[in-house]
């Protein structure tokens, strides 16, 4: 498990854009936030829009150490930044899932199961 702190400076550049990423997400991810907020998924507190570092990562849950990132049409990522990515969050500990929109809008119960199951036991939720 891994908790992660932006710097402080880094954090007040980013929140301004994380909050106007929330004002205006994708289908999939209002879908998915659905599932996700208020604790609603085992007990895990979920954060959107979440700046870690220098990224603003889809979602966000620090007691499980966990990433969740959903890929679409307006993505804003090329494949090498994406894993470039990947490689930093997970090198600070991080575990990242990631979905398409069509995952998400065609098969939301198959999403919330690999959710649920990157989540295993950790600390924090409940079962």
């Amino acid at each position: 498990m891994s908790h992660w702190h932006t710097p402080a400076e880094l954090w007040e550049k980013l929140k301004p854009v994380a909050r106007e990423m929330r004002h205006a997400p994708t289908e999939a991810e209002r879908v998915l936030w659905q599932h996700l907020r208020n604790r609603r998924l085992r007990g895990y507190k979920f954060r959107r829009q979440h700046p870690v570092e220098r990224f603003i990562v889809d979602f966000y849950c620090s007691e499980a150490g966990l990433v969740i990132e959903v890929d679409g049409p307006i993505h804003q990522y090329t494949p090498e930044e994406d894993a470039i990515r990947q490689e930093f969050l997970e090198a600070h500990g991080l575990r990242v899932l990631r979905f398409s929109n069509g995952e998400v809008l065609g098969s939301i119960g198959s999403v919330l199961d690999a959710i649920i199951a990157a989540l295993g036991d950790s600390a924090g939720g409940d079962a």
